[in-house]
């Protein structure tokens, strides 16, 4: 697989009429490494992804190695970047491996019918869920739509996979699970950007982690680097501890604290846009 990062600089994301994201750089989403985007709620962190995907309008530069998104048309991009939302709908009458394989025959449309079964009936065992195949998808808890989404994500095999809140239904096996396909998506060389809000788990999963407040950019780089017990009460209002317990950043949160956000200024060190960055890339 090529080797290119993801890179967006002086951004700016409308949704309707709310300018959601201004004017925010950021350092490179690597491939071969897991970035979370973390923040509170309707801190644009979502619409941030959907900008990338090319499902709401933005200004800037969003790029992979040399080539722009933008200058692509949607098919195009879809064979870059592969969306996955927070949940399926609950009311659509396919079976779970009808849509996986529906997902695969758009994005490969020479490939035969019997190529496309084989393939989502794989990225449904890599799930973990081949037992729900010839299931309905009405039929299944949001939970098992949740990792049916997965499966179509990962059938398609794109440069980037953008997650949008995965573990949000998942019980703790299943967050464990799926955070397991995503290292293993980033050890493959792919570009993984996922929106959590749990930060241990962020913590625990990701190399580089966004920390987004008001549409701005709070704070960047490694878990470990940037997540303190000041920026969780200036960004999230509450009073917690952070420390390590057996090698594992731990978040433990006393109560509510009231303290103002200061943004800190973004875009400075960083590389020019739609430029390939040299180097080897790698998880942590």
């Amino acid at each position: 697989m090529i080797d290119a990062d993801l890179m967006l600089d002086n951004v700016t994301v409308r949704y309707r009429s709310r300018e959601v994201i201004r004017n925010q750089s950021f350092l490179p989403f690597k491939a071969g490494a897991i970035s979370a985007l973390v923040g509170p709620n309707g801190a644009g962190k979502s619409t941030l992804l959907r900008a990338i995907a090319g499902l709401v309008s933005s200004t800037g530069e969003l790029c992979i190695g040399s080539t722009s998104l933008s200058s692509l048309d949607f098919e195009g991009r879809a064979k870059l970047v592969n969306y996955m939302p927070q949940a399926l709908p609950a009311n659509v009458a396919m079976t779970a491996i009808d849509s996986v394989t529906a997902a695969y025959a758009i994005s490969r449309r020479s490939a035969g019918s019997q190529e496309a079964n084989t393939q989502a009936a794989r990225a449904l065992s890599r799930a973990g869920i081949a037992e729900l195949a010839f299931e309905p998808i009405s039929r299944l808890s949001g939970g098992q739509r949740q990792m049916v989404a997965f499966a179509q994500a990962m059938v398609r095999e794109p440069k980037a996979y953008l997650f949008d809140e995965p573990t949000s239904a998942l019980d703790l096996h299943h967050q464990v699970a799926v955070m397991r396909i995503m290292r293993s998506l980033a050890d493959a060389g792919h570009i993984v950007v996922v929106v959590l809000h749990d930060l241990a788990l962020a913590a625990r999963w990701s190399d580089h982690m966004a920390v987004i407040s008001g549409g701005s950019l709070v704070a960047e780089g490694r878990p470990d680097d940037i997540i303190s017990e000041r920026l969780l009460a200036d960004v999230y209002g509450v009073d917690a501890s952070v420390g390590l317990w057996h090698g594992t950043l731990q978040i433990a949160v006393k109560d509510l604290a009231s303290t103002r956000l200061v943004a800190r200024p973004t875009g400075a060190g960083r590389p020019e846009p739609c430029r390939e960055a040299e180097g080897p890339r790698s998880g942590r």
